[in-house]
């Protein structure tokens, strides 16, 4: 398992707060510390109807990337005139560096399920899937054995608690790429179909998983409604940012060490970095690496933004699966950024041209500028091509992808002045600009 890093003790615990367990898998210890009994109020005491309610007036926003408020998905779903409805848990975390979501499933697996099955509840759903990454195959077996305990017990599965509602769980190990963070994506996946966005409307709350009326959720978004349910709406809105409350899951990683952490969200970057140790002795914060890899690079000054989705957008970065890298003196922005648009472009799936060539380009331009092969028109050209490739954007990749590049020029310009002007590295990392430099 991931480490946890330490919190102070005044910030709240919503999402892992049931994980004191040796073994997060015992069922019995799980309903000893409170589980399942918001799955049982929301049947019995709330309806549906109340329950979404609920979940609005708590202001729950999905902790995936997008931020789209909750029960405006579950709103919609319902009132789709069918029988059947879908609700899909994405754990698949296409972001090779991030935790969040294998850590909650691994500590707090019930909590998860039972946020789904409320979800479900409210829906009208009677199917629940669970997806994650195919290669886990020891959290695939850990998440099944999960599901078979509580159906075991009558919390999910056939007649849920006696109360005559069917909700069904599967776990699926689906095998894929980075897209299928992009729900369309990912539902495509579920049906065995290639791995490519599609133009919405309509969303899947209306045509989704197999042409019916689907919700789709992160695992952590989930994970916030049995707190609600059980403590209220108002509790909840209180906690972190009024206009995206609760607590997030980050992955912080620097140079002194790496682990995953509960954050209220509104907390300022500088508390963040500061979890993980910050840079240590003897070096400078140079930049900290916020969404993943197509985040935004900020500097130091940019410290006091708070982690909200708002706030992050117009710093130039983004929420994405909560990855935070923290990076010192040594790394090189240009290197740093085309490396992650390699990543985004190698990541791209091909189907709308401005994405398919644009990622490609940036890639370029970021490849020629590291290699001592810079035009004095490349940061033109990349402002440019940015701009279009966003405009046209088909999916949320497309757009973020231009982040790494664009957020470099924007909070760096000098060093990519001295890169593309006097074919210099101040970091050093880019070697053959200063070879080129000796030579001349």
């Amino acid at each position: 398992m991931t480490d946890l890093l330490v919190t102070p003790a005044a910030w709240p615990t919503l999402l892992l707060d049931r994980t004191a367990t040796v073994d997060p898998t015992d069922l019995h210890a799980a309903v000893a510390g409170g589980a399942f009994r918001a799955l049982d109020r929301a049947i019995r005491d709330l309806g549906a109807t109340a329950v979404t309610a609920t979940v609005g007036a708590a202001g729950l926003r999905g902790r995936g990337g997008a931020g789209f408020p909750t029960a405006d998905k579950w709103r919609h779903c319902a009132a789709q005139p069918v029988e059947r409805r879908y609700v899909v848990a994405n754990g698949f975390e296409s972001d090779p560096a991030a935790r969040t979501d294998r850590t909650l499933l691994e500590r707090a697996p019930y909590t998860v399920l039972e946020g789904a099955a409320i979800a479900a509840f409210a829906v009208g759903a009677s199917e629940v899937i669970l997806a994650v990454r195919g290669e886990e195959t020891a959290l695939v077996r850990s998440l099944t054995a999960a599901v078979a305990a509580a159906e075991d017990a009558g919390y999910l599965g056939s007649d849920v608690l006696g109360t005559g509602h069917d909700i069904e769980v599967t776990v699926r190990g689906v095998q894929g790429a980075y897209l299928l963070g992009e729900e369309t994506v990912l539902l495509k996946a579920l049906e065995g179909r290639r791995g490519q966005p599609e133009q919405r409307p309509p969303y899947p709350s209306e045509r989704g998983l197999h042409g019916a009326p689907t919700v789709v959720h992160n695992v952590a978004t989930l994970a916030a409604v049995p707190w609600i349910v059980q403590n209220g709406a108002e509790a909840f809105a209180a906690t972190g940012d009024p206009a995206a409350p609760g607590t997030v899951l980050v992955h912080v990683r620097g140079p002194r060490g790496e682990g995953v952490a509960e954050i209220p969200s509104g907390t300022p970057l500088a508390d963040i970095v500061e979890l993980a140790g910050g840079v240590g002795a003897g070096h400078t914060l140079k930049t900290v690496v916020v969404g993943g890899p197509s985040g935004g690079l900020l500097p130091p000054e940019r410290l006091d933004t708070p982690y909200t989705f708002r706030a992050l957008r117009e710093a130039g970065a983004h929420v994405g699966s909560g990855s935070i890298l923290v990076a010192d003196e040594r790394a090189c922005i240009v290197d740093l950024a085309r490396l992650l648009t390699r990543f985004c472009s190698t990541e791209a799936c091909g189907k709308s041209i401005p994405c398919r060539i644009g990622t490609r380009r940036l890639q370029e331009i970021g490849d020629r500028i590291a290699e001592g092969r810079p035009r004095p028109t490349d940061p033109g050209l990349l402002d440019d091509l940015a701009h279009d490739m966003v405009a046209s954007a088909l999916c949320d990749h497309e757009r973020l992808a231009t982040l790494p590049l664009t957020s470099g020029m924007r909070y760096f310009r000098s060093e990519l002045d001295d890169h593309i002007l006097r074919s210099s590295c101040p970091a050093g990392v880019c070697r053959p600009i200063a070879v080129a430099g000796a030579a001349h």
